[in-house]
């Protein structure tokens, strides 16, 4: 217990001033109030952290609910408003740049979703990356689908296409763009706008390519083709998230799909100089469909893991030439069934 021979003359000349001072304020303005006087007079010697601690003196909550009951307010209403906009400013204190991992959630980054076990980038980088793909691939897709129906409706542009020299020139000059635009997309996809120039370049071409192949074939396998592609897309793209959110890396799949590929493209050589039937075409379509169902994995795991943010351009290319192969795939396998 602290007594005056250890608190020395400074406070107890302190405390006495201070009971002088509350008899001539009163105990109603006195900052100091609550304190029980009566009890530091017939003890001089309690302690000096009792007078002076933070719980003995009136808190802004205690003075406020005093004038609130002097307003006739309710007192406990305005306390807690008042709690509440302290707490929305601790928390807007508390968050930060979404882009530099530092929000607001507990932990930082590691309160949003991770995309798999043991990610040391923030996820939402990952997460805007990943949506910055797939509005890409949506806005490609429809390009296309737009492209490829205005080929089969206008029957004069797929009668051009096969029927003069000029237009057949033009058909075989559209097939190869692609691959002619596909070189320099690779080397400036990470420069913009000349990326996204070259990707709507690359996306009409293909588009072109894509309605030529429908305008020559029954509706009844586009609409088949189109929702089995559309299926297997949907179906294979949440499976990869859901096993890479487990742990299953998909990485080793590249060289097996690649020499697959690679005997996709010899197999569809050999079936152009010597043709097989429709035997032959039913078993290409569907190899090159679980082929590019494969591919379909392999990107998307890729884009949660690998992908830098410079490449969105051509992470997108890589997922439309997938869906792109596996519709015409498709395709191929039901007009060789048909």
């Amino acid at each position: 217990m602290w007594t005056d021979q250890y608190l020395g003359p400074t406070c107890h000349w302190t405390i006495t001033e201070s009971l002088a001072l509350a008899d001539q304020v009163g105990p109603t303005s006195h900052p100091h109030s609550d304190l029980d006087i009566k009890r530091t007079r017939s003890n001089p010697h309690t302690k000096w952290l009792e007078s002076s601690s933070p719980s003995s003196s009136p808190s802004q909550c205690t003075r406020r609910r005093r004038r609130c009951r002097r307003e006739g307010r309710n007192p406990s209403r305005a306390v807690g408003v008042t709690r509440k906009r302290r707490g929305e400013m601790f928390r807007y204190q508390k968050g930060g740049d979404v882009e530099a991992g530092t929000s607001g959630a507990p932990g930082g980054a590691a309160g949003a979703r991770e995309l798999y076990p043991g990610m040391t980038e923030p996820p939402e980088m990952r997460w805007a990356l990943i949506r910055k793909i797939y509005i890409i691939l949506s806005m490609q897709l429809l390009l296309t689908a737009a492209v490829a129906a205005v080929v089969v409706k206008v029957r004069a542009i797929s009668h051009f296409f096969v029927s003069s020299h000029a237009g057949l020139g033009l058909y075989i000059f559209l097939i190869i763009l692609p691959f002619i635009v596909l070189c320099p997309l690779y080397y400036y996809h990470q420069k913009h706008p000349v990326n996204l120039i070259l990707l709507g370049l690359f996306t009409v071409a293909i588009s072109f390519a894509v309605g030529m192949t429908c305008a020559f074939t029954s509706g009844k396998v586009i609409l088949e083709s189109a929702i089995l592609t559309t299926v297997v897309v949907v179906s294979l793209t949440a499976y990869t998230f859901w096993a890479a959110k487990r742990g299953r890396d998909f990485s080793f799949l590249g060289p097996f799909l690649f020499a697959s590929l690679i005997v996709l493209l010899v197999f569809a050589f050999i079936q152009i100089l010597f043709p097989l039937g429709k035997i032959s075409q039913m078993i290409y379509g569907g190899i090159a469909s679980l082929i590019f169902s494969g591919y379909i994995v392999y990107d998307t795991d890729n884009i949660i893991k690998r992908y830098t943010y410079d490449q969105y351009v051509w992470a997108a290319v890589s997922l439309y030439l997938d869906v792109i192969n596996l519709f015409l795939s498709l395709m191929t396998l039901f007009r060789a069934a048909d």
